[in-house]
């Protein structure tokens, strides 16, 4: 992905539609609208899923939680909502097999009939799940329970195992939008819309673009302007068109990072039940074990949402009872907050009851499309409802075709290609392997750009080759759109994190053009972030 030839285009071309927002749905939406034909732009303020769509739990899942919620209220759009994320898991898996993958669940009980109930609810859970070959849900003794998870309490009684999907959400994002940038988009991230253009009868026609990296502005002229922001698409509704109501009520979710310890396992565990209706995950991660979500209203969208010790507080609670040993503050070694873009009900429910569908919304006046909703397992199914009806309005009878386009890196895929990487460059294994993992058929270009294969951080797989390579291909243009999203170190260890700022900063900076002061103010920018981070869950 080249930004300089892309700004240029924005500049120089119009275009059929141009999509407004860089997370799954925006980037999804451009994929599929320029594998049909279409002339795409895509603009990201920030970076390719620098928001909701990098801090999920990571799971491809229809969400148990729904299916519960279903029958016990009769509740058919959370049963359809379920279906969705099921037919939808293979898929996602399917078309980025290095970023997605089956992953076992094990969930705890503590009586037969417990054990008896999540069996039943669980085997439903996976007949929904149509053409695609995860194992059927089975009810494990207490035996076979600690084979899999050696860490749980010993007063459980049984568990039951069922398989959902995991992926790296950041990187799959950023797939999806540098396989649309290969078929043809114009992508830019760090790039935001300030204002539309209209024509006489008020709908849009262009829209003014501030380049966020030069401070410059221009316009992007579009026959149709397509919504894509997520938690954040009522700013743009209202933009579009100020006489629209709000639609929408984010939530916001919170994650901590645990050292491997607290599960020493590969298979996840699911706590079924929290003191507020919920159901937690705790998941391996990227070497770590992950433990999300909240559920809590959120009305303060300029603000980024981070985690704070009261969440903090809440998370290691629900562990207790699953766990034999808890582990206490001092081991959390980072944590995140997102936002779910929930539509909002006519009556007054709580966030954690509204259903996590999504709804195209064509708003006449101003000829603006708002993809509003959805969660990421059915990111694809939105984008194609989108891309739809934008089909609709644009003349344009082609076909989607995403359900079996192969994103970046995974046509031909082979984990163990990774042996082949060691032996030719004769690395560490871990390094080898992240490599493959995270870059798929691409691992090879990784330590074609660059000979610098030293690591970042001594206890991480990640090297400097992967500094120059995301900057001079995956369109990285801050220190933080390397170490939150391209790589996932953010997330993994905010103090490993910290202590590797100054060696990448100075390539990036070798890269990008800085000068001394651009470099030692990015250093300080990105610093005083993460000390914030820590200093809110007070973990420092």
């Amino acid at each position: 992905m080249n930004r300089s030839k892309n700004l240029e285009r924005l500049q120089n071309e119009q275009f059929d539609i141009c999509i407004i927002g860089g997370g799954a749905s925006g980037a999804g939406c451009a994929l599929d609208a320029t594998l049909r034909g279409f002339k795409v732009a895509l603009i990201e303020k920030e970076d390719f899923a620098a928001e909701t769509s990098s801090k999920s739990t990571k799971l491809i899942h229809g969400g148990v939680r729904y299916l519960e919620q279903a029958f016990k209220n009769f509740d058919f759009a959370q049963l359809r909502q379920v279906r969705h994320g099921l037919e939808e898991r293979h898929t996602v898996i399917r078309n980025a097999p290095h970023l997605a993958h089956p992953l076992a669940l094990i969930t705890p009980v503590f009586s037969w009939f417990e054990g008896f109930y999540f069996t039943i609810g669980l085997t439903i859970y996976g007949f929904f799940a149509k053409n695609d070959t995860m194992p059927k849900a089975q009810w494990l003794n207490k035996k076979e329970t600690f084979e899999h998870i050696p860490t749980l309490t010993p007063k459980l009684h049984s568990s039951v195992m069922y398989y959902d999907g995991q992926l790296d959400d950041a990187r799959y994002c950023l797939a999806l939008a540098h396989s649309a940038d290969e078929a043809g988009a114009a992508v830019v991230n760090h790039a935001s819309i300030t204002n539309f253009e209209k024509d006489s009868s008020g709908k849009l026609i262009a829209a003014t673009i501030k380049d966020n990296l030069s401070d410059k502005s221009f316009s992007v002229k579009a026959k149709l302007f397509i919504n894509c922001t997520g938690p954040h698409g009522d700013s743009i509704r209202l933009l579009a068109n100020p006489d629209q109501e709000k639609r929408l009520r984010p939530s916001k979710g919170v994650h901590i990072m645990l050292p491997p310890e607290v599960l020493r396992s590969q298979d996840a565990m699911l706590i079924p039940k929290t003191k507020d209706g919920r159901v937690v995950f705790v998941i391996p991660f990227e070497g770590e074990v992950m433990v999300g979500t909240t559920d809590d209203e959120y009305r303060d969208l300029d603000k980024e949402p981070i985690l704070i010790e009261q969440e903090i507080d809440f998370l290691l609670d629900t562990l207790r009872p699953y766990i034999a040993k808890v582990p206490d503050k001092s081991q959390i070694k980072s944590g995140f907050g997102g936002l779910r873009p929930l539509i909002a009900s006519s009556g007054s429910k709580a966030t954690k009851k509204l259903v996590r569908d999504h709804e195209v919304e064509y708003d006449e006046k101003s000829n603006l499309l708002s993809l509003l909703g959805g969660k990421w397992t059915t990111y694809r199914l939105m984008a194609k409802d989108t891309i739809d009806e934008a089909c609709k309005l644009l003349n344009n009878e082609t076909e989607c075709t995403t359900e079996l386009h192969y994103l970046i890196g995974g046509e031909n895929y082979n984990f163990e290609e990774w042996k082949i990487i060691q032996k030719k460059y004769n690395l560490d294994e871990d390094i080898c392997q992240h490599l493959v993992k995270k870059y798929g058929t691409k691992a090879h270009n990784v330590l074609e750009t660059s000979i610098q294969t030293d690591r970042i951080h001594k206890d991480y797989p990640f090297i400097k080759a992967e500094v120059i390579y995301t900057v001079r291909e995956e369109m990285v243009g801050s220190l933080r759109d390397f170490f939150a999203r391209r790589t996932r170190m953010e997330l993994m260890d905010w103090k490993a994190t910290f202590n590797s700022v100054d060696a990448v900063a100075e390539i990036m900076a070798s890269e990008l053009n800085w000068n001394e002061q651009q470099t030692q103010t990015n250093i300080a920018d990105y610093k005083k972030l993460l000390k914030n981070f820590m200093q809110k869950a007070n973990v420092i």
